[in-house]
């Protein structure tokens, strides 16, 4: 996995049209963000941030979790947080998703599965704002939401908290390790 340093840049490529982040050693990372959902900020470059480096722990210790390769773990997570930092905000769009009984309050990080009635897939939860996440689809498979509208891999979406479950398998490997408290 990559580690962040001081030489990361966050930059807008008007060629390729897209947020991109210098890793240095001739490697560029492109934001999957599309350029209408960014803020000003995201215009001007701007170095990796102590913050940037926090979250990009935080992120990466909850995608371990995944069963993603690698690269898609480094992926996911350098698409979290440009979402966290350079994300327009989003209105909550919880009507394509199900209720959840016993939901939780997720703490930034969390993996929870959100459930349409297509089908159920793993999010992270990229920031918590109370009673709405804003949350990336954490599963290479696509989302159906409707017949006619699909998620994709590292798209962003805010839902309110009665939606979220906790991801099984992330509960499954802490359940042994910590009390449940609540």
């Amino acid at each position: 996995m990559l580690k962040p340093n001081n030489a990361w840049k966050w930059y807008f490529d008007t060629d390729a049209n897209a947020l991109m982040l210098d890793l240095g050693s001739d490697m560029v990372f492109k934001v999957a963000i599309e350029k209408k959902h960014l803020i000003p900020d995201a215009f001007v470059d701007t170095p990796f941030s102590v913050d940037d480096a926090s979250l990009f722990s935080t992120y990466s210790d909850a995608v371990s979790q995944l069963p993603l390769s690698g690269p898609r773990q480094a992926e996911l997570v350098l698409n979290a947080v440009a979402a966290n930092r350079f994300h327009k905000p989003l209105l909550p769009k919880s009507w394509f998703f199900e209720t959840q009984a016993g939901h939780t309050t997720p703490a930034v990080g969390s993996i929870v599965d959100l459930k349409t009635e297509h089908g159920s897939e793993s999010f992270l939860v990229i920031e918590n704002a109370g009673c709405a996440s804003l949350c990336m689809h954490a599963s290479e498979s696509t989302l159906a939401l409707t017949d006619t509208k699909q998620m994709r891999f590292c798209e962003a979406i805010k839902v309110m908290n009665d939606r979220l479950s906790l991801n099984q398998q992330q509960y499954d490997s802490r359940s042994g390790h910590y009390a449940l408290v609540g």
